[in-house]
């Protein structure tokens, strides 16, 4: 396979380049302590890049027009991407939103006032968050039972949801709720949208040992939403939980953050013997078997690409990106810590290298062996559906939902 650009995206990838140096934001104005996600002061940073890169044609390059993008192909917006890494303004806030959500809402839903979201967030003036894992269903989306009970044109909605990144800043989110629970657990289940700010509907921060709180509780009690904010019909939710679930793999399994460009110049600045960690074999054996897993990671991202570009949804080797990128994310962590001796034990931004960015995704990374699918549900993907091994046997497949053991 020939993974070059090809003379005409070569082009698009130089104008690009130039364009994303031209207008970056600098990052440079926040104190070390503001470079961390959901900080007011980052946020509206990546606020302002969103609606400059959508007013010049580069927000969601691949959508269309009438929902704010630029009617692209998805080879340009994937340039426009690895352009945007590469030049260390890729903000996260958005992803949830423009990578996941709003994908499948606009594949099921032909509600008008429904996909008039999407333009809004396309500009950065909306935040979006996924409401889909509970505390007793953690990585299996479809044992849902927060409740969605028909009032007339209402939907109301009663249960608790946990681990919702970006809750807490959120102006809208995507809730998974159970409208039969006569069915199997997996054709009960039915998809909406709604205000973060609908009465009934409390967010709770959580706090994590890296300090932030990212990640959320959302209780909801006695919610009512519009009947048209369902997204498809009754008992379509399984299908939206799908298509969102392969488009955050794929988004989780292309990479981002910390690389091996970072710990290269924390190898280079930390003393190792009689010279620089850089120079220790035992440490370049090591990278080169980390870039190797790296250059795993961005071949398996273009598979991705090459579905989405043929109108596929992204398929399990999202899965196998977002399992190598989590277990690598640990392992580079840990090295990083571990070459700068006592030195990594200090996590203060204004001392620490690279701003504590090591540290902060140190206590931050075992979360990504949860988020989005353990490791133990990708390993049963790509058994199942690349090596096409058996399934797991699996009791409650063709139970009505209610009749399953709750274990009180």
């Amino acid at each position: 396979m020939n993974f070059d650009d090809n003379p005409q995206e070569a082009e698009y990838r130089t104008k690009v380049r130039d364009w994303i140096e031209a207008n970056k934001p600098d990052l440079s104005v926040l104190a070390p302590e503001e470079r961390r996600n959901w900080h007011d002061a980052h946020k509206e940073i990546a606020r302002k890049w969103q609606e400059t890169k959508a007013n010049a044609g580069y927000a969601c390059i691949s959508w269309p027009k009438e929902r704010g993008g630029a009617a692209g192909t998805a080879i340009e917006e994937a340039i426009f991407n690895q352009e945007e890494a590469r030049a260390g303004v890729q903000f996260t806030y958005f992803m949830t939103g423009l990578h996941m959500l709003l994908p499948a809402l606009m594949e099921y839903s032909k509600d008008e006032a429904s996909l008039a979201r999407v333009e809004p967030a396309v500009r950065g003036d909306e935040i979006w968050c996924q409401l889909f894992s509970e505390p007793s269903s953690g990585s299996d989306s479809a044992a849902t039972r927060t409740m969605a009970v028909q009032d007339g044109n209402h939907w109301v909605l009663n249960g608790q949801k946990v681990w919702n990144s970006g809750a807490q800043a959120s102006d809208y989110g995507m809730v998974i709720a159970r409208t039969d629970a006569s069915l199997p657990k997996h054709k009960g289940l039915s998809a909406f949208w709604l205000d973060m700010k609908t009465p009934g509907l409390e967010v709770r921060p959580i706090k994590m040992m890296s300090g932030d709180a990212e990640l959320n509780e959302v209780f909801l009690e006695d919610v009512r939403i519009p009947a048209n904010q369902m997204i498809g019909g009754p008992g379509d939710g399984w299908k939206v939980v799908i298509s969102t679930l392969m488009n955050e793999r794929a988004a989780l399994g292309s990479g981002t953050g910390l690389s091996w460009r970072d710990i290269t110049e924390v190898a280079r600045n930390s003393p190792a013997f009689d010279g620089s960690t850089l120079e220790d074999p035992a440490f370049r054996e090591w990278l080169a078997d980390y870039y190797v897993g790296s250059e795993a990671i961005r071949l398996l991202s273009f598979r991705t690409l090459t579905a989405m570009s043929r109108g596929h949804t992204p398929g399990p080797e999202g899965s196998a990106g977002k399992l190598l990128w989590a277990t690598q994310t640990q392992e580079l962590t840990n090295q990083a810590l571990d070459i700068q001796d006592h030195f990594g034990l200090i996590d203060d931004p204004k001392t620490a290298m690279l701003n504590g960015g090591f540290q902060h995704r140190f206590l931050w990374a075992p979360a990504l062996r949860l988020g989005g699918g353990t490791d133990e549900i990708m390993k049963n993907i790509i058994a199942e559906r690349v090596l096409g091994l058996p399934g797991d046997v699996r009791v409650d497949k063709d139970v009505p939902f209610r009749e399953i053991p709750t274990g009180r």
